[in-house]
């Protein structure tokens, strides 16, 4: 599941670096690309707190995305596409957090 989860960062990354595509100037995309670093020496080692802020930290994605859905019909495109792999990783570090839930650190 951490690999998983992992990937799915991998690919939300890339998805929030696609709204260049959608009119979004470079600069506000790298920002959200660099933010979204934050947690990715704790997922690669499967640091568990990491795990429960990075949910958190995940929400204003979800948010940003569900908005641009409603009320942006040029990025409507690369908004689902971003909901869906942020909606993704987020599952998968939920699940992560289940399944481990007997090893503590």
């Amino acid at each position: 599941m951490r690999r998983a989860t992992v990937w799915l960062w991998a690919a939300a990354a890339l998805s929030l670096a696609s709204w260049y595509t959608a009119g979004y100037p470079w600069p506000i995309c790298a920002l959200a690309v660099l933010l979204l670093l934050a947690p990715l020496r704790g997922l690669v080692r499967g640091r568990r707190y990491t795990y429960a802020w990075a949910t958190l930290f995940a929400v204003p994605y979800l948010i940003f995305a569900v908005t641009e859905l409603l009320v942006n019909p040029r990025a409507r495109w690369v908004a689902s596409l971003s909901l869906l792999l942020v909606f993704a990783w987020f599952c998968a570090m939920v699940l992560y957090l289940r399944t481990s839930r007997g090893h503590r650190e």
